[in-house]
């Protein structure tokens, strides 16, 4: 019995013995924590783990913006459409087109696109009575393929020749049977009616936008009469919400373009043959004839061939294509109307028919560019033209200073030209009739950056927004 309670009292002894290194562990370990965090506070301070989450940082998102180009491989085989991300100068996707594709244009969203097919000559114009009479459709996608594109047929001989589309209609003028055909925006655009023009039509223009305002459903088709480059051309006055026509307007002789300002309150019809720019206020439906146009033309340089609006600083620029073998030039105009710089409450300027501002048609200088320049593209956020010339050449001119700043060397028969705004630069896209190239330039810069092949000549090259 002795024995049992000593063993029992050795064990108890072992028992708390254990417990009390134990307890003197925890407390030497507690006070190592303790003093620890003490020295991680600071003097008096309360230690608390504190975790920040870390946004993102870096440029907004952009917009997505695509190029979309067209070109010809030739011998009549298939026309090709390339699309090319804009911010990221990536190649991505190769749809077919039908054979000889010859105009291209863009809907006023940018979202959709439609091709005309003509033969050309050996300048890359398409030849008037060569032409088929079948519209390519499609969605300006990034998954773009060829079993997608969509095709609508026109009346047989009509030979479209250009096209161009507002917010709900794709208009073509057709020489073949001196008419504007209409259709429906869509993939297939659905044809509607052909409209009577004056002889050998070449163009339409139209004010892009959705709204609905007159001057956005009105439009002008330009034809350059029996004999083009000889005959006084025409503008016909059609009103899209009716497909009616509702004035015949003369211009000059050999009509070849025109655009709308940025309201559509003015129309402006760009005459090769004479130098001159005629102007039609689209509100009256009539020339838009005052004391400083007496003959509502502005008179630029020879041959005129195109033109763009610089919408900041209420300015157009004309393209002139000259002799052939010496420097064209880009006439600088200006084209205020008094809502947008008179005074709220001046009587003169009724805002739903305003009269030209004082200067309104003023050549503010004229420019020398390349030998047998063809277009000219404004990039609308620094007021910048870039103008391409057949000699392979793009001319860039600041629409401030009025002075030409750069001389680009691209190689080719330049043919087609688009600059779009972005950040954290601009970029301009080139074609030409005999490469298979599409050039980008970098606005900062104006270097060329790169070039994504095309694999066939290039036709036409548009962004789907500026």
């Amino acid at each position: 019995m002795r024995l049992e309670v000593e063993r029992n009292s050795v064990v108890t002894s072992s028992i708390r013995g254990a417990r009390m290194s134990s307890f003197i562990a925890r407390s030497a370990g507690s006070a190592a924590l303790a003093a620890t965090l003490l020295a991680l506070a600071g003097c008096g301070a309360t230690y608390r783990p504190v975790v920040s989450a870390i946004n993102p940082v870096g440029p907004a998102t952009q917009t997505t913006k695509y190029a979309v180009a067209v070109s010809d491989r030739g011998n009549g085989a298939a026309g090709l459409l390339t699309i090319v991300d804009v911010f990221g100068d990536t190649l991505l996707v190769n749809a077919d087109l039908g054979t000889y594709p010859s105009y291209f244009a863009l809907g006023s969203s940018g979202s959709d696109g439609y091709v005309l097919h003509c033969q050309r000559d050996a300048t890359g114009t398409p030849v008037t009575g060569k032409c088929n009479d079948t519209i390519d459709a499609f969605s300006v996608s990034p998954t773009l393929m060829t079993n997608a594109i969509q095709h609508t047929s026109l009346i047989v001989g009509s030979n479209p020749i250009s096209a161009v589309a507002n917010a709900s209609f794709l208009y073509a003028a057709q020489p073949g049977s001196s008419t504007v055909s209409s259709s429906t925006i869509g993939q297939p655009p659905a044809f509607r009616q052909q409209l009577p023009t004056g002889l050998n039509p070449i163009y339409v223009v139209v004010f892009p936008s959705s709204s609905a305002s007159t001057n956005a459903n009105r439009l002008y088709a330009l034809a350059q009469g029996a004999t083009p480059g000889v005959s006084t051309g025409t503008a016909t006055a059609i009103e899209s919400s009716t497909n009616t026509i509702s004035n015949t307007i003369t211009v000059g002789r050999n009509p070849v373009y025109g655009i709308m300002n940025v309201d559509g309150r003015r129309a402006f019809v760009v005459n090769k043959t004479d130098g001159t720019v005629s102007v039609i206020n689209t509100q009256t439906n009539a020339l838009d004839i005052t004391s400083a146009l007496p003959a509502a033309t502005i008179a630029v340089g020879a041959n005129p061939v195109w033109a763009d609006l610089a919408n900041n600083i209420n300015e157009m620029v004309v393209l002139n294509a000259g002799d052939g073998t010496t420097a064209g030039s880009l006439s600088i105009l200006s084209i205020p109307l008094c809502s947008s710089i008179t005074a709220v409450g001046d009587v003169n300027c009724d805002t739903a028919n305003p009269i030209d501002a004082v200067g309104f048609g003023t050549v503010l200088g004229t420019v020398p560019v390349g030998v047998n320049p063809v277009m000219v593209t404004v990039l609308q956020d620094v007021n910048k033209a870039y103008i391409a010339n057949q000699n392979g050449t793009v001319t860039v001119v600041d629409l401030t200073t009025l002075k030409a700043t750069k001389t680009i060397t691209v190689g080719g028969t330049l043919n087609w030209i688009v600059a779009t705004s972005g950040t954290p630069t601009g970029k301009v896209y080139v074609t030409a009739s005999d490469t298979q190239n599409l050039t980008i330039i970098n606005t900062n810069t104006d270097t060329i950056t790169t070039t994504i092949p095309l694999l066939g000549t290039g036709v036409a090259v548009r962004v789907t927004a500026q």
